[in-house]
């Protein structure tokens, strides 16, 4: 799961910013049929984990390789004052090689044996509500919000079930409030089977607003309940994200991500932050970053989504959120387009935390990635991507949370196909 959050909806809000009411996206409907598009996403995974001979319950080394189908039918709205619409999503996960003693990293549904299913698979609809520039939607969905992220970093992504609404009537205004009621995890078809628990319910109101064209912010909050525990609680987000054109092919852009949880039956509390800032000059990107937590405990996230953590350090194994945790990044970019080679990138990181609270004593963690990426730019490959992942992971005896010191590798392969 773990790349670098960056505000992925001050991104999305990157136009205009006068007060004046937008256009009605309702009264340009093409229609129901005519505004539709089906696309298949096949994702090819390959996934291993090598714990340096200290794996949980005697494992050294988990390796899977799957294919995931991730099939995705959006329909028009109907012309009129009130457009309706239906949604589909159909998700299909098929093992092509693993065994009972090297399965483990959440590709594939594990059975009592210890076998991981042949194949899997989930379908749901939606069924969606247009007025003016804001859209009501109800049922399963793929939900990308800084305190509801349904997770996509294994085969097939989380789902969640429930009604989200979304109004943009404003421009450079996005508000969005919803209530969600299950979550079904990566490598599940349970109804709901998110990380920590079951969820019962998550309620949610916030927004992005664009205060110029450089210039945003966010601020979100959300009520999580869970099934038949007292461990309930609040969560707060806020952002603010600024980026600064410098002239011949240069910027200086500045992200500041922060979390509050409030735990009721613990008489608990957090706070997670982080800035991170990156200065872009032609082909090459430098970012440093620095996160902190503090509080009673460490951020908590998975009942509402494995992907809800919009922090800098939240990279490809850990996120960095130990209790008291403090950590810092240094990462660097490459885009080869510049070179005369358009989409292929290169990224690397080095993530250190320290001053992590255990009952033993102070923890430490450190992690190193490496990726490698190349789109296909053209012809009938067109939007093939094959991406490889790799981080080192390293933690003292003081720290846990994340398991052993391991190496963790990824090979990925999509390719998109547009149906409609």
């Amino acid at each position: 799961m773990k790349v670098m959050k960056w505000s992925v909806i001050a991104m999305a809000v990157a136009a205009g910013t006068s007060q004046m009411a937008l256009a009605s996206s309702q009264s340009e409907s093409e229609g129901f049929v005519e505004g539709s598009s089906l696309t298949i996403l096949n994702r090819n995974l390959y996934m291993n984990r090598d714990f340096r001979d200290d794996g949980n319950d005697g494992q050294s080394y988990r390796e899977e390789w799957g294919h995931g189908f991730i099939g995705t039918f959006e329909s028009g709205f109907t012309q009129g004052t009130i457009g309706v619409g239906v949604d589909a999503i159909g998700l299909l996960g098929v093992k092509l090689d693993t065994g009972r003693g090297r399965n483990g990293n959440g590709l594939f549904p594990v059975g009592s044996d210890g076998r991981a299913a042949d194949d899997y698979s989930e379908a749901g609809g939606a069924i969606k509500l247009r007025a003016s520039n804001t859209v009501l939607k109800y049922g399963t969905q793929l939900v990308a919000l800084p305190i509801l992220s349904t997770d996509d970093a294994r085969l097939l992504p989380e789902t969640a079930e429930g009604t989200i609404i979304s109004s943009s009537e404003i421009e450079g205004l996005e508000l969005n409030g919803g209530y969600f009621t299950a979550l079904n995890a990566m490598a599940s078809t349970d109804h709901d089977s998110s990380n920590g628990g079951a969820l019962e319910s998550i309620a949610f109101a916030g927004g992005t607003y664009a205060i110029s064209d450089a210039l945003s912010a966010s601020l979100y909050y959300s009520d999580v309940k869970v099934i038949e525990t007292e461990d309930d609680f609040e969560k707060f987000y806020g952002n603010l994200n600024y980026n600064m054109e410098l002239g011949a092919d240069q910027s200086l852009a500045f992200d500041f991500n922060i979390y509050k949880t409030d735990v009721d039956a613990a008489d608990s509390d957090n706070i997670i932050w982080s800035l991170a800032s990156t200065y872009s000059f032609g082909a090459h990107g430098l970012t440093v970053a620095y996160q902190q937590n503090s509080g009673d405990d460490g951020y908590r996230y998975g009942l509402d989504g494995g992907g809800t953590i919009w922090v800098a350090n939240s990279v490809q194994y850990s996120d960095f959120q130990g209790e008291d945790e403090k950590s810092w990044q240094a990462r660097y970019d490459l885009n080869m387009a510049s070179y005369g080679v358009p989409g292929l990138s290169f990224m690397t990181r080095y993530v250190n935390g320290y001053d992590i609270s255990t009952a033993t004593g102070e923890g430490k963690e450190r992690e190193w990635d490496m990726e490698a990426k190349y789109v296909v730019q053209d012809g009938a490959a067109k939007d093939l991507s094959l991406r490889i992942r790799h981080a080192k992971y390293w933690s003292n005896s003081d720290y846990s949370d994340y398991g052993p010191d391991l190496t963790d590798l990824r090979l990925i392969v999509e390719y998109p196909l547009s149906i409609l």
